[in-house]
């Protein structure tokens, strides 16, 4: 099956053009043509995850609309090849539409479609067989090209680091040693979690207007590949689930209630619930396949929620004096446990090349536990859940670092700067209220 020339061939496509022609519809003809199409496309996805657990995220569509059951499916060479020309055909529909007139929003809609189809084709083709670098997963799926490090670019964060940490001898013990003093004890997790969500809906919901009904469900999970998750399941409710299999450190009970909750996965979630499916009826947004653009923007967008919702130094002025003492910690040490915290982060794209090395063939399982120990300074424990998350995802990795420093400078570079809090609030429920792509931001 030359899936994979396929799929890079359509990566090429027709901008939608606002132009006008002697072929152009009227905006009723238009709506109502995509409107076909969207729903094409969400029983696609539907179809698809029946052969790929886990590929959608979420979806509270018309039941009507949800395949057979995937217990009487089965999944062979003939069915995905179905599949594989069904995307074919719709982005063949969209091609045609290229000419109609548009305003912007309906021109972003019609790129978002096209950007998740490019997607859907590309993980039909990876069921099938096709085989893909780390690079051309990222631009199939996620719609951006991930930016390289160098082993030496780690090595200098590292040696900045053993400077700071205490100490001498091994750092990535060191670092281990340092943090066991800022672990939230299991018995005061979930005060700790439900008082920073709190705060970061007080926060969000002082900027954004969100249903009367909105709400969500904490639960406290064990043995998955993720540090935590949000279940959005639609009419503005999310269950959100938290790992805890592994220790969970003090800075993460703000990261956790931001990036899944306030303003992040739940607020992104239900702003396109009460604009896009509710307001304009656009039924291609009540299903979230996970490897897709979207999820570039989900994740980058959650990750720099928590700068929106925490600027300046609201956040360490918060956790010293509410979550340090409800923890049992010494809010005294919190200035220097940040400066070490904040160092720690520029390893973020460690995991990107441990994922890109890895899918390339350039490294077994094994050797690359034994990078993130290296590189990403993480204990075996948690090198080895960052390799059944890679596993599990495989390149999904860069949504995270690529889509926040993303989401980050398109907001900067719209006017949503440190010194104007309330424009970077109103840029941000923008980009979560619209019909967005990761090529949009740049």
């Amino acid at each position: 099956m030359k899936s994979k020339f396929i799929i890079i061939s359509f990566l090429i496509f027709a901008q939608f053009s606002c132009s006008k022609t002697n072929n152009q519809a009227t905006n009723n003809e238009l709506e109502s043509k995509m409107n076909i199409l969207a729903e094409d496309y969400v029983k696609l996805v539907l179809k698809v995850g029946l052969h790929d657990p886990g590929y959608v995220d979420a979806y509270y569509g018309p039941a009507e609309w949800k395949p057979v059951d995937s217990s009487v499916v089965v999944k062979d060479s003939v069915q995905i090849q179905k599949l594989f020309k069904e995307s074919g055909r719709l982005l063949d529909s969209l091609d045609a539409l290229s000419d109609y007139k548009a305003n912007e929003i309906e021109t972003l809609r019609y790129k978002f479609l096209y950007k998740e189809l490019l997607a859907v084709r590309t993980r039909i083709s990876m069921l099938a067989g096709a085989v893909f670098t780390f690079d051309e997963e990222t631009k199939n799926l996620y719609d951006v090209e991930a930016p390289k490090h160098s082993n030496d670019f780690f090595k200098s964060v590292i040696d900045k680091l053993d400077n700071a940490l205490p100490g001498k001898g091994d750092i990535a013990e060191r670092l281990s040693e340092f943090r066991k003093s800022f672990i939230i004890p299991v018995e005061k997790l979930k005060v700790v979690f439900s008082t920073a969500i709190n705060e970061c809906r007080k926060r969000t919901l002082q900027h954004i207007t969100l249903p009367p009904n909105e709400n969500f469900s904490v639960e406290y999970v064990k043995d998955k590949p993720w540090g935590a998750y949000n279940w959005y399941k639609g009419n503005s409710y999310s269950i959100i689930q938290v790992n805890t299999s592994l220790p969970i450190y003090i800075d993460r009970a703000v990261d956790l209630a931001a990036h899944e909750g306030y303003p992040g996965h739940h607020v992104y979630n239900t702003l396109l619930e009460k604009y896009l499916v509710n307001g304009h009826k656009w039924m291609e947004f009540t299903v979230y396949p996970l490897y897709s653009p979207q999820s570039l923007i989900a994740e980058g967008s959650a990750n720099f929620g928590i700068q929106v919702a925490f600027p300046g130094d609201s956040r360490i002025k918060f956790e010293k004096e509410v979550l340090f003492p409800l923890a049992g910690l010494d809010p005294s040490t919190a200035d220097r446990y940040y400066k070490i915290i904040n160092l720690y982060s520029e390893l973020d794209y460690a995991g990107n090349e441990a994922a890109r090395n890895y899918i390339n063939g350039e490294m077994n399982r094994n050797e690359t536990i034994k990078w993130l120990q290296k590189y990403a300074m993480m204990s075996q424990e948690r090198a080895e859940q960052r390799m059944r998350f890679i596993d599990t995802y495989r390149s999904y990795v860069i949504n995270y670092n690529v889509g926040q420093d993303l989401v980050k400078d398109y907001v900067i570079k719209n006017g949503g700067t440190d010194n104007n809090p309330d424009l970077r609030w109103k840029i941000f429920e923008r980009l979560l209220s619209t019909p967005q792509v990761p090529s949009n931001l740049k």
